[in-house]
This record gives structure tokens, C-alpha cells and sequence, in this order.
């Protein structure tokens, strides 16, 4: 792996400019699943709009337990602290929300025609390319945490997918035919999200 293909928080929190998501952003090596790493954060202080990307994931995992393969250094799996004023019951609108404009985000800077696959996939064609687990607890007096989970595969070529994975699973690298920057792709996706929670809240 080249050394300036490593996602470095200062140069996210830069591109993404002081907005509600993105206002505080971490970069951990290694760590098992970056949404018990954001419910952990959620019990202190830590703002709403912190964001919690891992290199690399032991213990990624999907809806329904599914378990999410995070080929180290190739994609972007991060957590986002959300604290949305909804029910628990409509946590199935925040899943539809983050996946639509990460759908819309790969169509603008790719060209290339991602679609929702209810409740939580992306894809282009018959090939998943990204997901998103959404995780809500309930807090007494106060909004819900709501721990927004995002898995996308970036730079992967095949290899980097077990046999089975191959079928149905692809990158947005195999499909562009080159690697991308990471970097750029989490600051546009962050700045959409955010310029769209807004509306979804209210």
C-alpha cells in the first residue's frame, strides 16, 4: 500500500469544512466494528456529526448479522454519531436516506448508475458496491443515538473477494478500471450527507 493512499483525519476535516458531519473525524488503524467504536464515543461528550473511519475492520458486519468482508486499506468503513429527533421505528428512513445519497454521490463523481436495493445496498448492475447499517438506542429525555454505519468498496480488485464474493460483489475501482483517491470520495460523500441531513430531520 503507498503511504499516500492512508486516509489522514486532518486533511478530512479540512475538505469537509466545519460542517455538522465531519466537525470531529478520527482514523483508526484497526479496530473490530466501527459502530460499537461510535456507541462507545456516543456515552461521552462527543458531538453530534463525529465520524469514525477504520483502515481496517475485523468484525464489520451487515444487516441481519450478515458479515461485511473490509479488504484492509481498500475501502472506506466508517460510523457516523447521529442524533436524529425520530422514533426508533423510523430508523428504516435514516437507512434509506444515507444509501440514496451515497448512490447519488457515485453518480456524480463517477458517471457511474448506482441504485438502492432496499433496505440498505447500493448497487451498480447485479454487483453490491456499498451498504449501510443503521443502529439506534434509545436515551431517556434526550434524542436517539443513532449510529449510522457505512461500508463501500473503493479499491478492491478481485482477489480481494472470496470466491463467493466475486458473483456479486465489485469496487468502484474494477469498475472504473483504476484506483481511486479515498480521500476525496469520504470529504464528497461527508459533504452531501451533510448538506442534506437537514431536511431529513425536519
Amino acid at each position: 500500500m503507498l503511504l499516500r493512499d492512508r486516509l489522514r483525519s486532518h486533511r478530512l476535516r479540512a475538505g469537509v469544512g466545519g460542517l455538522t458531519i465531519g466537525r470531529e473525524i478520527i482514523v483508526m488503524e484497526e479496530t473490530g466494528s466501527t459502530n460499537d467504536i461510535v456507541y462507545q464515543m456516543a456515552c461521552g461528550d462527543w458531538p453530534e456529526g463525529l465520524v469514525v473511519f477504520a483502515e481496517h475492520q475485523t468484525a464489520a458486519r451487515g444487516q441481519r448479522g450478515n458479515v461485511w468482508e473490509a479488504a484492509a486499506h481498500k475501502g472506506l468503513w466508517f460510523s457516523i454519531l447521529l442524533r436524529p429527533e425520530i422514533d426508533i421505528a423510523e430508523s428504516a428512513r435514516l437507512t434509506g436516506w444515507a444509501a440514496n445519497i451515497i448512490a447519488a454521490t457515485i453518480q456524480n463523481e463517477y458517471a457511474l448508475n448506482a441504485i438502492v436495493k432496499p433496505p440498505n445496498d447500493v448497487y451498480v448492475g447485479k454487483y453490491k458496491l456499498a451498504g449501510v447499517l443503521v443502529e439506534m438506542r434509545a436515551r431517556p429525555g434526550a434524542p436517539h443515538v443513532a449510529i449510522l454505519g457505512i461500508g463501500i468498496n473503493v479499491n478492491q480488485i478481485p482477489s480481494d473477494f472470496s470466491e463467493k464474493l466475486r458473483e456479486r460483489a465489485t469496487s468502484l475501482a474494477i469498475l472504473r478500471r483504476g484506483r481511486l483517491d479515498r480521500q476525496a470520495f469520504a470529504v464528497a460523500l461527508l459533504r452531501n450527507l451533510d448538506r442534506t441531513y437537514p431536511d431529513f430531520v425536519f
